[in-house]
Formats: structure tokens, C-alpha cells, sequence
């Protein structure tokens, strides 16, 4: 799954109001945004709902308060199911941390975990199937995504619900494959396909 992503907190701006029973929003929309970028993810399990066998967030940052670049979080019996970040940034990687990634994964948050130093590049494109490709020292892993489905736009505000507390503009593109290999090994189990309001997620 691919994220194109805008992420927002609540500003003192923001400004609801009501007219004729209608809800409505200002087009310049009133959050401050905090970063943009990509966050295409891999979860792979050995049955469909089972515990997953590999969960890695990939992060492409081009803006955010800790600045731009790539940051991978990675849990997987290919780490012996220990969790490793792999980042060109670290301020970025910590910051993400401490915001963003922490709160979607609460296992990510630990600042303690090393930030392995890492040289990222891709291949590919989205009509098809693309690859971010990263290398750490000795290591090189990679990560695939392939079956391309039809993108979503999806647009929540802060706080909703209320254990959220980022709002985000983003696109989402469905893969019904995906591919982690490290060092040529492949990580076990698939991704399962799944909806969102009804429509393939």
C-alpha cells in the first residue's frame, strides 16, 4: 500500500462553520501541515487476519519539521522479528518517531532502537510494479510492490477519532502484491487484500 501523504495537527485557525444544515470546510484547508511525502507500507502473514510476519513502513519525506529523506522501519523474521530503522536522516527518522510513526505503531516510538545509516534509491513506477531498494553497509533489502489497484483519495481531520491526533490529505494506491527480500532472502507469507468503505484497500 502506497500513501502519498499530507499530514496535519489542529491550528488555532481552524474554523468550522454551519450553513443551511451543511457542514462546510474552507478550500485552503485551516490545519498546519507538518510533513509530506510517501509512506508505502508492507504487513505480510501466513493466513488471511493471521499474526503478521513482516511489517515495514517505508517513509520518502521531502517535508517536515526534522527536513527530507528516507527512513525504513522494519520488523520481520528476516530481523529475527527484532525492529531495525534504517534512515539517511536520522533528526527526521527520531522525529518521525516521536509524531507520526509512533502513533501509528506504538512499537516504532522507542528512541532508544539504533538509526542504521543507509543509501536509498528505487526503481519502477506505479502503472506496474516499483521497488525502493535501500543499502546498509553489507546489507541490501528491498521492497516491491506489484498489482496496482485503483487509487483512493481519503481526507480526515485531527483528532477524528479522538485518540488520532493527525489529520491527513492522501492517496492511496492498493497493491495486492507485495515482496521484502533481505540479502536476496524473501520474507514469508502474503498480502491480503482488504476494504475500505467498500472499496478495495
Amino acid at each position: 500500500m502506497l500513501h502519498l501523504y499530507a499530514m496535519m495537527r489542529v491550528s488555532q485557525r481552524f474554523d468550522w462553520y454551519k450553513t443551511q444544515k451543511e457542514l462546510v470546510m474552507p478550500t485552503v484547508d485551516p490545519n498546519a501541515v507538518i510533513l509530506t511525502g510517501e509512506n508505502p507500507f508492507i504487513r505480510l502473514s501466513a493466513t488471511d487476519g493471521g499474526p503478521n510476519t513482516t511489517e515495514a513502513s517505508f517513509w520518502r519525506i521531502t517535508f517536515s519539521p526534522g527536513g527530507p529523506g528516507h527512513v525504513l522501519y522494519l520488523k520481520s523474521e528476516l530481523t529475527d522479528n527484532h525492529l531495525r530503522i534504517y534512515s539517511d536522516n536520522i533528526a527526521m527518522a527520531r522525529w518521525l518517531q516521536s509524531t507520526v510513526q509512533g502513533m501509528l505503531n506504538a512499537a516504532t516510538a522507542d528512541l532508544a532502537i539504533p538509526v542504521i545509516d543507509a543509501v536509498f534509491s528505487k526503481s519502477g513506477d506505479t502503472r506496474d510494479s516499483w521497488t525502493e531498494h535501500l543499502q546498509a553497509g553489507p546489507d541490501h533489502i528491498a521492497l516491491t510492490w506489484y498489482n496496482i489497484g485503483e487509487p483512493l483519495l481519503v481526507h480526515t481531520q485531527p483528532h477524528d477519532p479522538p485518540e488520532r491526533r493527525y489529520g491527513v490529505c492522501t492517496i492511496l494506491l492498493p497493491a495486492l502484491g507485495a515482496r521484502l527480500t533481505v540479502n536476496g532472502r524473501q520474507a514469508s507469507g502474503h498480502a491480503w487484500p482488504r476494504e475500505r468503505e467498500g472499496r478495495p484497500f
